[in-house]
């Protein structure tokens, strides 16, 4: 089984994936390489020369494991997730383990970044969008690995999310 995952991880985790899926929808991006990094914190670090909104993304799931949502927000916001779930309407929500990002999203714990739905085939995770996003020129994510960011402006990123099919959901958090 082991094996296997290390595998899956490695063919899903190819930031060339998101490149491509990028280039064929006319998408422009910058691209930047960086020391591995686990969370949005470290990756501030990194960010902070790059004209763009830095942002977190969470993997979440709902109490029966039934649902998964992709939360992201700004770097400089916490989410509350008493308050998230009153908003989107689930019960109690908590973070989703590698095993279930990994099933669903194709990702590593430091990866997540809404391009793992390009592995999502089924449209299974729901994308929570903070609000306060729609003011942003340009966001900054993670390719899907924690080694490299791109940048792609705010209206290229929701092309991007009308390509792939999920759910996605404008809230203010």
């Amino acid at each position: 089984m082991f094996y296997i995952l290390t595998f899956y991880n490695s063919r899903m985790s190819d930031p060339h994936q998101v490149y491509d899926a990028l280039d064929t929808l006319g998408i422009s991006y910058e691209t930047y390489e960086h020391p591995a990094v686990f969370t949005a914190e470290q990756a501030a670090g990194h960010w902070a020369a790059i004209p763009a909104t830095p942002l977190k993304n969470l993997f979440l799931r709902n109490k029966k494991g039934d649902r998964h949502y992709l939360v992201i927000l700004g770097i400089d916001k916490q989410a509350d997730l008493r308050q998230l779930v009153r908003v989107i309407g689930d019960d109690r929500l908590s973070f989703g383990s590698p095993e279930r990002l990994m099933a669903r999203m194709g990702l590593t714990p430091g990866s997540v970044s809404p391009f793992g739905l390009l592995n999502d085939s089924s449209h299974l995770v729901q994308v929570i969008i903070d609000a306060d996003l729609r003011n942003a020129e340009r966001l900054i994510f993670h390719p899907n690995i924690n080694t490299h960011s791109l940048t792609i402006a705010f209206a290229d990123f929701e092309k991007f999310l009308a390509s792939v099919g999920n759910t996605v959901r404008y809230v203010q958090i």
